[in-house]
């Protein structure tokens, strides 16, 4: 389908077998991330926008699920993994070893490719700030939390998310 395949073509203005062709002919790549930590991000990078954390969520609660900002959409409703195969699911916090393998299956130098990681130490500091965040927050707001990406949480493992509890 190269007539109707460029940068510029959404999928959603394809029919199904288009969708299979153009997906089938990439490899394909999804990125997650704990959607706990995706909210203190995207909060932290709108500081001013809302007062409080709490305030956040609540805004975010109140926006529902569908009509969610994609920076805190919960992942299955934007990327589809029930429906589109991923090649490979990478997983915030693992991106080192994980995009390393996938340099090397393509055939590329991993070593000259990939800079320098510091997962660690932003996995130790993401674990703290969630603390911090999550003692903001209700009862009722946790909960909440966990159904708005009850989704996610049951499809990727996020087992050290804050919200899983």
């Amino acid at each position: 389908y190269p007539q109707r395949h460029s940068l510029e073509t959404q999928l959603s203005k394809l029919n199904l077998t288009e969708i299979e062709a153009v997906l089938g002919s990439y490899t394909k790549v999804l990125f997650v991330r704990d959607p706990f930590q995706r909210l203190i991000s995207t909060f932290m990078q709108s500081m001013g926008s809302s007062p409080s954390f709490s305030s956040f969520v609540q805004d975010v609660l109140d926006s529902g699920e569908h009509s969610a900002h994609v920076a805190w959409k919960p992942l299955v409703s934007l990327c589809q993994p029930c429906l589109v195969q991923y090649d490979y699911v990478v997983m915030f916090g693992f991106l080192k070893q994980e995009l390393g393998h996938l340099l090397s299956r393509a055939g590329l130098d991993a070593q000259s490719l990939l800079p320098e990681f510091t997962d660690t130490q932003v996995q130790w500091t993401y674990s703290w700030l969630s603390e911090q965040m999550l003692s903001e927050l209700s009862l009722q707001q946790k909960r909440q939390l966990s159904h708005f990406y009850r989704w996610d949480l049951a499809a990727f493992p996020f087992s050290n998310s804050f919200l899983s509890d």
